[in-house]
């Protein structure tokens, strides 16, 4: 059991619960953007007296209608969402990579003991 938590604590599998969970919730709001605003000019673009983007197969039955308009809301919402998980997580990521590789690593804080050891030092050369 002990190794089990140990593995679920881990940075990465943390990180990936949390990526999943915000990205997820992103999609909720993009496919909402899409369906509230995106749509309806999509589907202006039938005509007035047209169901949506689209055509029937068979003229007299609403069921045979081939709507190409949630085609097109479909691919803006993975085209929006791609963006931004690339924008927003894999430049930074990769940005991060290019500098470890470099050897530029941003300073670390001192931790408490770093500080004491320091405040010990300059006590006995005081002395």
């Amino acid at each position: 059991m002990k190794g089990f938590k140990e593995f679920l604590f881990q940075g990465n599998v943390l990180e990936l619960a949390v990526a999943v969970v915000i990205g997820s919730a992103f999609a909720k709001v993009v496919e909402s953007f899409v369906s509230a605003i995106i749509t309806p000019v999509v589907n202006a673009a039938g005509g007035k007296t047209s169901e949506g983007l689209g055509f029937r197969l068979v003229s007299d039955q609403k069921n045979t209608f081939i709507n190409f308009s949630t085609i097109i809301n479909a691919l803006i919402v993975f085209v929006i969402t791609a963006a931004v998980v690339y924008f927003v997580f894999v430049l930074p990521a990769k940005k991060l990579q290019e500098r470890r590789k470099s050897g530029v690593e941003i300073a670390a804080d001192p931790t408490e003991l770093d500080l004491l050891a320091e405040i010990r030092d300059e006590l006995r050369a005081r002395r």
